[in-house]
């Protein structure tokens, strides 16, 4: 058995390395065979000489996020990883380089992935992009991302954000409120991805210019979008027939980004759900872009990920028997 020390600038960058409970460094294990141990900033590895290489590649691919004391998850490592095997490191270079924009609190927000790297090439490249994939995946989080850059670059004029209202069958007058509560809590997931990059109190003042406009998807009936940067959230939950009036809402200098994941719908069982079948109606159609995430692009909690992948093992086996 061999050994080699790599060290490490700072307590800082041990802890971000390390991970809570030192579970990264049991991941690096996991996935490398190695003996890994941290001795303050002196990480430690034990085992074959290609194990010990291999680990050593990955903690050199993380590098770029350690060094800065910038937390370390396990899709971290599990992409440096792959990154490794496929010969992709000056991909993932790129990648870490790529910064998208920064919370308002100063966090760096980047893809995490090479798939969430590719969905959001398309999103900046097509007119139209579907993001799918499992909770957790950055499906919704990314494109409000790259919406409100679009938008705080000019090269929009409005940020328009709507998803079904299914839960109350699209009608929502017996709901109390005036119309922006009734459709709030459907609406939520895409006021938090706002409220990590822009202030509460700018948000406000731009709804009420219209410049960002946030409502259930009946009311894009009729409309022609132009000018507009438009996510449609929670498509796995359009009937066939909206999705198809959403998709011809689409303007001159518009993009439109639609987020959802087939495997959730909330749907009647006897309504085909408008994002299945415009996948299989709209996949080859030049400048549309379907990018598909999975449980390995997951970037919330790792039990998510295990969450994720134990119905995806219990679906396999039900609809084998």
């Amino acid at each position: 058995m061999e050994s080699t020390s790599i060290f490490l600038p700072s307590l800082e960058s041990a802890i971000a390395l390390s991970g809570e409970g030192q579970a990264n460094l049991k991941l690096l294990a996991r996935q490398t065979g190695a003996d890994v141990v941290l001795r303050g900033q002196e990480l430690v590895l034990r085992g074959t000489e290609t194990q010990i290489r291999l680990c050593g590649q990955i903690v050199a691919a993380l590098e770029a996020l350690w060094s800065e004391g910038r937390a370390i998850a396990e899709v971290d490592i599990l992409t440096a990883r792959q990154a490794i095997d496929t010969q992709r490191q000056p991909e993932l270079l790129a990648m870490r380089e790529d910064v998208l924009a920064r919370t308002r609190r100063g966090e760096v927000i980047r893809a995490r992935t090479f798939r969430q790297q590719r969905y959001i090439q398309a999103m900046r490249k097509e007119t139209l992009t579907f993001g799918l994939g499992p909770a957790g995946t950055g499906k919704t989080f990314l494109a409000a991302v790259v919406a409100v850059q679009s938008l705080l670059e000019n090269q929009c004029e409005r940020l328009i954000l709507t998803r079904p209202a299914v839960e109350a069958g699209e009608r929502l007058g017996f709901l109390p409120g005036d119309l922006q509560q009734k459709i709030d809590p459907y609406l939520r997931p895409l006021y938090d991805a706002l409220h990590e990059l822009v202030e509460p109190e700018r948000i406000s003042a731009l709804m009420e210019r219209g410049v960002i406009e946030v409502a259930p998807l009946a009311y894009m009936r009729g409309r022609t979008l132009n000018r507009a940067f438009v996510i449609l959230d929670e498509a796995q939950n359009t009937t066939p027939a909206q999705m198809k009036m959403m998709l011809t809402r689409i303007g001159f200098g518009s993009k439109l980004v639609v987020t959802g994941d087939p495997s959730q719908t909330d749907l009647p069982s006897s309504v085909p759900s408008g994002l299945v079948m415009a996948e299989r109606i709209l996949s080859n159609v030049e400048g549309i872009a379907f990018c598909k995430l999975g449980r390995q692009d997951v970037v919330r909690h790792p039990l998510v990920q295990r969450i994720v992948e134990a119905y995806e093992r219990f679906e396999a086996q039900s609809s084998g028997t």
